[in-house]
């Protein structure tokens, strides 16, 4: 491994604990605060710190990924899977990484459009069960991350 892929490594996992972590404490930050006037103190200060870091993490993450993903020739793999476990681990990782940056997108614009204000019934929702899901995907995406690292 050449010092440039070392680096793209060890910032993809920086990325990839920032990136869980993170998650991890927003949605225990939501379940914890029920009162929605603690929430319209907490969420205006802490949201966009965190929106703006996920953000970059989360290109960081693609892009070192995307790095990776030509050092291990990886790509060849997605675009043909062979019906091996890598094949396999790397398309399932790549769908689920996809549909986690298309959800964090979501999320993401609505919570900069509402910040301090109230959201529609709409925009809960999206809001909301975009959240979650980027919660729940983190988790897979962590476990195909796993396999990848283990066959690699």
């Amino acid at each position: 491994m050449s010092f440039l892929q070392e680096w793209m490594f060890h910032i993809h996992l920086i990325m990839a604990i920032s990136w869980i972590g993170g998650s991890v404490f927003m949605f225990v930050l939501g379940i914890s605060l029920r009162d929605k006037k603690a929430q319209q103190e907490v969420y205006p200060h802490v949201g966009p710190i965190f929106g703006w870091f996920e953000m970059f993490a989360l290109i960081s993450l693609l892009i070192s990924g995307f790095f990776l993903g030509d050092y291990y020739n990886l790509f060849k793999l997605l675009f043909n899977p062979d019906g091996s476990a890598i094949s396999d681990a790397i398309v399932k990782k790549a769908i689920l990484v996809l549909i986690l940056t298309i959800a964090t997108l979501i999320h993401f614009v609505i919570a900069y459009k509402t910040n301090g204000k109230e959201r529609t019934k709409l925009q809960n929702i999206l809001s909301r069960g975009s959240s979650m899901l980027i919660f729940i995907l983190n988790l897979f995406v962590m476990h195909y991350a796993i396999i990848l690292r283990d066959i690699l």
